[in-house]
């Protein structure tokens, strides 16, 4: 233990981390920046904060506070101690309606103040994109802004009081008229008046660089509005006084459809008059296809929104936007639903906007090229933004690189992730040149290098070309006035680093790492997928929306390592090989992703598709080559094997009866590796394919169907294949099994074969997705399955046939794990193109059916890998159309597989249940069914709440039996 870890032990109450996991976690925010710290605190109170500045001040040692990590210009990264605010100093103190403040530290977030003032009417103004993650001090110290700015001003319009530690443990209450003022401020200011009142340009968005002005005597000297946007740099802010203000009862969005962003960016300031909530930008290249059809023609849109005191008023002043906006085409939403979805479009463009299609890239692979911010959020005068973005456009032109602008346009504020080469020296060359004549552009167009997330690292070093040398010069000596000895986070905003020193990138492998699977977003490149992750941190949401999965670990723990995030900047700096220098066997990584439940969620959820199940299995693919792997993988990994030796020995009674008796179970469940608090499912007396042989198999005369045996159907609920059966053949489909028989010319048709001759020649098999081996990381085995299965199913590939799989989970492996484990087989493409859900298949082949009439009320949850992979529109409209009314939850079960049944994982396990769906459950309407299609949120369903949950095959089986 070093002297600083033990002198910040034996000072603060607050957990200290000096582990190479608490530093890996925080080298990095959503910047390109990357720096490893000496250790982080996390401080209980003030106290705890003053303890730390002591310590570190007599080392020498720098401080830099941290929130949510969301800073895009490097300014949450530093060398010395990371001040963790998340984990403690988190509380809402106090709300006051009736004066319309709050009493917040640090460490809250956004979202929580939020829901805590809405019941009184009230909300805070600023709303950054990153609402659901970005905490109170982050905001204060970026002067953060969102896209309500236009109404309600950025942070530092929202801030009565601040109670702030300067580095030398004064503490500091700060307010107007020279209110907790450190000493030597005033005669600053009071020094320089002239500069202060003529230095500074009027902008709505100007963030960079201290607001000096703020003090001047005709602005009420305001020492908490000075201290906003200071970026950690004079004190540590310990608690805060915001102000709140009325939300409107009700809102109307207008979005207006425009030929393209410059058309849109000269209208958005001709709106401001009509006194808009927001006047946001985005054009159509930040739009997935699958979102494009719900918004107005054209090419760039203004999402404008309205607020009244009834739903009719605000509907009038959109409506009265869309009449003075000269449109292509408009939409007007009133439904809070439909404004919800259409803002997750705007609001995922700071992840989405970080993949340049590969149409318009110069260097483009599968998912689109790698883009990156920097110049995220420059502002300009509004009336200017249309000729500062023409500009913008012809100088990325010459500089060979491509960027998709958005963001705030009624404020003049332009975010966009540009395709620098980050990789290469000439790269990095390019990119600072660049940087220079864009600074240089914002200047003469009378803007300011950053309007929403500061200078940090990005763009302190060319402040002088915007504010000039002198007053740069006044800046460095109000640094000096709150922290004469530079000890808080220095290197930004005054005495910068190089803004292209400390890139995040410069420590990683130049040559692609060898791997197993294709990664074929990513050119094949591991650490290219690693990369993906830029920081966004929408994974560290404490809620879902709708039915989102991500992530469901970090809901569980809190923790930033159970994040996606946080196991991405792991897998980062194992690449480094720096702070984390053992590769894959590192066991700070492998307890990281011990708790990811490979739910996929972060695969469609992150809004960079982040896919860490895949990176999980990846892993322990090569963390335990050639080396004995923990008991769950064999057992739980295997699990496929084992059955078919128990359904072949007939002995799933014996084994049934076995398990019921505790002793027996607790040593066999102590051997497998498997959770003692959880109860070994029962084995099905008779197989799926059992009770297909015995029933004749194949019957029905329309469209052929090959429906898939997955593991679980074929084992544990062939309740499931029998309804699916019946409710196809209902449906007027011919409904087959796969072939089981290896041999030149395998049959379609009930799964087997009575050729005396074939049975003499061949060799039987059973097809199996190879998900468990896959989950477990044993990815030679999954790819020794996913190859017998190709051979198996060569006779289905010849056809037109689709493969309809029951089991979602399976689904999506066969969909997703099977093309991308097997990239050099065109085979496994095929079949997967060919795998339909079970609402799919009807949908498709057998679209003049109409379904038994259930009319009842649902409950449960969207399976986590549908959500993610396979998409659930067509089960919607099935349920619609069988009167199964409501909506399922989101989240993930948390059993999900092996998850939940090994060893140490069961209170994860639980408390993933009871973030979604055991309380929807519980709240359910008399009378309602609950869906679970997945086996294993039947079986959490079951073991934790003593409630059957039923596949949407057995709900429209048992039906039709009624009809």
């Amino acid at each position: 233990m070093t002297d600083l870890e033990a002198a910040l032990r034996g000072a603060v109450r607050g957990e200290v981390g000096f582990d190479t996991t608490s530093r890996a976690l925080t080298t990095m925010d959503a910047s390109n920046y990357r720096r490893v710290p000496l250790g982080v605190v996390a401080p209980v109170d003030a106290d705890d904060v003053a303890a730390v500045l002591e310590v570190c001040r007599a080392r020498g040692v720098p401080v830099v506070a941290r929130g949510g990590g969301t800073s895009i210009a490097g300014q949450a990264t530093g060398t010395g101690i990371v001040l963790d605010f998340t984990r403690h100093m988190n509380r809402l103190v106090s709300l006051d309606p009736e004066a319309r403040t709050a009493v917040v530290q640090p460490g809250l977030v956004l979202d929580r103040l939020q829901r805590a003032a809405a019941p009184h009417g009230l909300r805070f103004g600023p709303d950054p994109s990153t609402h659901s993650r970005c905490t109170l001090g982050g905001m204060i110290g970026n002067n953060s802004c969102g896209s309500h700015s236009v109404a309600w001003g950025t942070t530092a319009d929202s801030v009565r009081e601040l109670t702030v530690l300067t580095a030398r443990g004064r503490r500091l209450r700060l307010g107007r008229d020279w209110a907790g003022a450190p000493e030597g401020l005033r005669e600053l200011v009071d020094g320089d008046l002239a500069r202060l009142r003529t230095g500074f340009p009027d902008l709505p968005r100007r963030i960079s660089g201290y607001a000096l002005d703020a003090l001047l005597p005709e602005n009420g000297a305001d020492v908490a509005r000075s201290f906003c946007g200071s970026e950690g740099t004079l004190g540590v802010l310990t608690e805060a006084v915001v102000r709140l203000v009325e939300a409107p009862r009700a809102r109307a969005l207008a979005v207006l459809g425009y030929a393209d962003e410059s058309g849109a960016a000269r209208a958005a300031a001709g709106l401001l008059p009509l006194g808009p909530l927001t006047v946001e930008g985005m054009a159509v290249d930040l739009v997935p296809p699958t979102a494009a059809a719900g918004l107005p023609r054209g090419g760039a849109w203004l999402f404008v929104e309205t607020g009244g005191e009834t739903e009719a008023d605000a509907r009038a002043r959109a409506e009265a936007v869309v009449r003075a906006a000269d449109v292509v085409d408009a939409l007007v939403v009133t439904d809070p639903a439909g404004q919800r979805a259409l803002w997750r479009i705007r609001e995922d463009a700071s992840g989405t906007a970080t993949r340049v299609p590969v149409g318009a890239s110069r260097t483009g692979s599968g998912g689109g090229a790698e883009a990156w911010p920097g110049w995220e959020d420059c502002a300009v005068p509004p009336a200017r933004l249309g000729d500062y973005l023409r500009d913008f456009r012809s100088l990325l032109a010459a500089h060979g690189l491509r960027g998709t602008p958005y963001g705030h346009f009624g404020d003049g504020c332009i975010h966009v992730r540009i395709d620098f080469d980050l990789l290469t020296a000439a790269g990095v060359v390019r990119f600072r040149r660049f940087s220079e004549e864009l600074a240089d552009l914002v200047v003469a167009h009378g803007g300011s290098l950053s309007g929403e997330h500061g200078d940090g690292q990005a763009r302190a070093e060319l402040l002088p070309r915007m504010y000039g040398e002198e007053t740069v010069a006044l800046f460095e000596r109000a640094k000096a006035v709150w922290d004469p000895d530079d000890l808080l986070n220095p290197g930004m905003l005054v005495r910068p680093a190089p803004l292209d020193a400390n890139l995040r990138f410069a420590v990683l492998p130049r040559e692609p790492v060898d791997v197993e699977f294709g990664y074929p977003a990513d050119g094949g490149d591991f650490s290219a997928a690693v990369r993906r992750c830029v920081g966004v941190a929408k994974c560290r949401t404490t809620s879902v929306a709708g039915s989102g999965v991500m992530c469901p670990s970090f809901r569980a723990t809190g923790e930033e390592e159970h994040s996606t995030r946080g196991r991405a900047h792991l897998l980062h700096e194992m690449l480094a090989g720096e702070l984390v220098t053992d590769g894959w066997r590192s066991t700070e990584v492998r307890d990281a992703l011990d708790l990811c439940l490979s739910c996929k969620g972060c695969r469609s959820d992150c809004p960079v598709e982040v896919d860490m199940a895949t990176y999980k299995a990846e892993f322990l693919h090569h963390h335990y080559a050639g080396r004995r792997r923990p008991a769950a993988h064999y057992a739980m990994g295997w699990l496929p094997v084992w059955l078919r030796w128990a359904a072949r020995a007939r002995v799933a009674p014996v084994v049934n009866a076995l398990a019921a008796v505790r002793p027996l179970a607790a040593v066999a469940k102590r051997l497998g590796g498997i959770a003692g608090e959880r109860e070994v499912p029962r084995l099905a007396g008779e197989t799926f394919s059992r009770w297909w042989r015995r029933r004749q198999g194949a019957t029905g005369g329309g469209g052929l169907v090959v429906l898939w045996p997955d593991t679980f159907t074929e084992h544990l609920s062939p309740s499931v294949g029998r309804a699916a059966v019946r409710v196809l053949e209902a449906a007027g489909l011919r409904v087959v099994l796969p072939p089981t028989l290896l041999r030149g010319r395998a049959v379609i048709g009930d799964g087997t074969s009575k050729s005396v001759l074939a049975l003499l020649t061949a060799r039987r098999g059973r097809v199996c997705c190879g998900l468990t081996y896959v989950s477990t990381g044993q990815l030679d085995r999954a790819r020794a399955v996913m190859r017998r299965t190709l051979d198996l199913m060569a006779p289905v590939l010849e056809t037109s046939a689709p493969v309809v799989v029951l089991e979602p989970s399976c689904a999506a492996a066969l969909r997703t794990d099977l093309p991308e484990l097997l990239h050099d087989d065109p085979r496994a493409a095929r079949l997967a193109a060919r795998v339909l859900t079970f609402a799919e298949a009807l949908e498709r082949h057998a679209p003049d059916w109409t379904p038994p009439a259930v009319d009842r009320p649902v409950t449960g949850q969207t399976h986590c890998h549908q959500h993610a992979v396979l998409g659930d529109t067509a089960d919607r409209r099935l349920r619609e159309a069988a009167g199964l009314t409501g909506e399922l939850s989101g989240g993930c079960c948390g059993l999900a597989g092996n998850f939940g049944f090994e060893d140490g994982h069961y209170e994860v396990s639980a408390a993933c249940a009871e973030d979604q769906l055991l309380p929807a459950v519980r709240e359910a309407p008399d009378g309602a069914v609950v869906l679970a299609d997945g086996f294993s949120c039947r079986t959490q369903l079951e073991q934790l709440a003593g409630v059957r949950g039923r596949h949407l095959a057995e709900v429209l089986a048992e039906a039709l039996e009624g009809e």
